[in-house]
């Protein structure tokens, strides 16, 4: 899975000391976004926090909205490496696509539950202002479900799963059961949330499955 867009178009070197000084201000970035919002995110805060100063931080990213998408874009990087990559090197099919979804209940209870995941807040926030953050985020989210239709056609070619099954249904349940995940978990604290996720998944599964024999 490829990453859908170039995070950022600085004209600062992206090697040596330009390169870390980027990912500084990316890492204290993801932070703020994670307690405030993709909105709440300013030049002035990544300065306070990163004690550089406000024209260092717009040099490495021209614009607030700049900034956004970059955040965005090494979001999703992290959740790749997380979630996807590790998924490859088991076998093509049914092993594979399940990894996906374990990695993925396991990063929502690890990380995204304790921190905030800025893909659900960050739609909350874009999914009705059209222009180039909703964009990105989309590009993202769609980025995503493309690899999870890969392993799912690939669970069916290996006959895994019944051919003939509608991936667009597959992952909206799969997205409904993980969304849901997020809310109990996050908002109303049930400490059972990541068993049940898990529990949807493997009735998912199982409607799925190719018949016997």
């Amino acid at each position: 899975m490829s990453t859908p867009l170039n995070p950022s178009a600085s004209s600062t070197p992206r090697t040596g000391k330009g390169e870390q000084t980027r990912a500084a201000i990316l890492a204290a970035a993801l932070d703020l976004a994670a307690r405030d919002g993709l909105e709440g995110l300013t030049i002035g805060l990544i300065s306070e926090r990163t004690g550089m100063s406000k024209s260092g931080v717009f040099a490495h990213f021209g614009s607030r909205e700049e900034l956004q998408i970059a955040v965005l874009s090494e979001y999703h990087r992290v959740f790749r490496a997380d979630v996807f990559e590790p998924a490859l090197a088991l076998p093509r099919g049914l092993p594979r696509l399940e990894a996906m979804v374990a990695n993925w209940i396991r990063r929502v209870c690890e990380v995204e539950i304790p921190h905030g995941c800025l893909y659900v807040s960050s739609a909350a926030e874009f999914d009705d202002r059209p222009g180039a953050v909703r964009d990105a985020l989309c590009a993202m989210v769609e980025d995503w479900q493309a690899a999870l239709r890969r392993a799912l056609a690939q669970a069916v070619d290996e006959g895994h799963l019944r051919p003939g099954l509608d991936p667009d249904q597959f992952i909206h349940e799969l997205y409904g059961n993980l969304l849901a995940l997020h809310h109990q978990a996050r908002l109303l604290r049930d400490a059972r949330a990541a068993d049940r996720a898990r529990i949807a998944f493997a009735r998912l599964i199982d409607s799925c499955r190719a018949p016997a024999g």
